[in-house]
């Protein structure tokens, strides 16, 4: 991205953080050479939609998600298209899942939609399925190839167990610190497809991954972690530059693993605190994950901020607006090769990045 691209948009981008919260993600692909089209698309993820009765559903979620829709088609230039990265409803509910539709039916252009495991774990994706079709799929776009995943599997055994009721499976799902949970994953017959899918990708195609989970193992104990991660990982190591981004985790992250770069999205829902203040099991969060602050409980924004991506040959810039909290940029820095925070890491903290964290 040129400079005087980047200074358009952080000069638009201030303009609309001066407006408010916007809990939406704006990814620009740039390309160095003059015959591949720059093009941006935005990323909206986990609205938590969550019903009380009747037509009553929480408010604030509500708001979170219309907001993001409303500054999303307010965008300029417009995007090509929107990715939504999953979680719709909170308890997989039909009701949740079509009213949340229904507030994201006023986006303009086209919408990918990822599951999440609360739209999953209560009818294990039929009525998710039947208004947004498969649950993964692929597709290119000016150059670049986008993957779609499902990421929220896991274990037969435990999604065939014997529960008293599909809402007892959910909500052992939907707890957050949960012992009695069980790990995402991909599963071998979308591994087998996704090798199939990427034979016919040249390796220097710009690769696009858009999960749930983070496709990477960070803790266990919130389930922020994809059990075949490494599996997954080993399928993209063939391409020059993948990025990763993912929803779930609703708050700052970031790491660099070989080739493939991997970003979070915060949620237009709420954020949750920082796993490594909790200890019932070991964290393999990356090292250049800097704690973002916990929310303020008086202030329903607090820490759902607008974030712009910019990715120049792969490689990506993330500049947050947090209102109430200090602007961040996590940037990619060449001569480490791998992201780090330009506010809260000195030169010293940079480490350089391992294959796994």
């Amino acid at each position: 991205m040129s400079g005087l691209k980047r200074r358009e948009f952080m000069k638009r981008g201030a303009a609309l953080a001066a407006a408010g919260s916007l809990p939406l993600g704006v990814v620009e692909l740039a390309f160095a050479d003059d015959q591949t089209p720059d093009f941006s698309f935005a990323f909206i993820s986990d609205s938590h939609i969550t019903h009380i009765k009747g037509r009553e559903f929480v408010r604030n979620f509500d708001r979170g998600l219309m907001r993001a829709v409303a500054e999303a088609n307010l965008l300029h230039p417009r995007p090509d298209f929107v990715i939504y990265g999953g979680d719709i409803a909170q308890l997989g509910t039909a009701a949740e899942i079509d009213h949340g539709l229904d507030i994201l039916g006023g986006l303009r252009g086209d919408v990918h939609y990822v599951m999440g495991e609360h739209d999953y774990y209560l009818d294990l994706g039929e009525h998710w399925e039947r208004r947004l079709g498969p649950q993964y799929h692929s597709f290119d776009h000016k150059g670049v190839h986008f993957v779609v995943l499902n990421s929220i599997l896991t274990h037969e055994a435990w999604t065939h167990g014997a529960w008293d009721s599909p809402m007892a499976r959910m909500n052992e799902m939907a707890r957050l610190d949960n012992p009695d949970g069980s790990p995402f994953m991909v599963g071998a017959a979308q591994r087998a497809w996704l090798k199939q899918d990427l034979e016919r990708v040249y390796c220097d195609t710009p690769i696009v991954v858009l999960s749930h989970s983070p496709l990477q193992k960070i803790y266990r104990g919130w389930n922020f972690w994809t059990e075949d991660a490494e599996a997954v990982q080993a399928l993209l190591a063939p391409f020059r530059k993948v990025t990763v981004l993912y929803g779930h985790v609703h708050q700052i992250q970031y790491n660099q693993i070989g080739n493939i770069s991997f970003h979070a999205a915060m949620a237009t829902a709420w954020p949750w605190p920082y796993p490594g203040s909790y200890s019932q099991q070991t964290s393999h969060l990356p090292k250049l994950t800097v704690p973002m602050n916990r929310a303020d409980p008086f202030f329903e924004r607090d820490a759902t901020g607008w974030q712009f991506v910019n990715l120049h040959s792969g490689d990506i810039d993330v500049h947050y607006q947090l209102p109430g909290n200090t602007p961040r940029v996590v940037a990619f820095d060449a001569a480490r090769g791998h992201p780090v925070d330009r506010h809260h890491q000195a030169p010293e903290d940079r480490l350089p990045t391992q294959d796994h964290y």
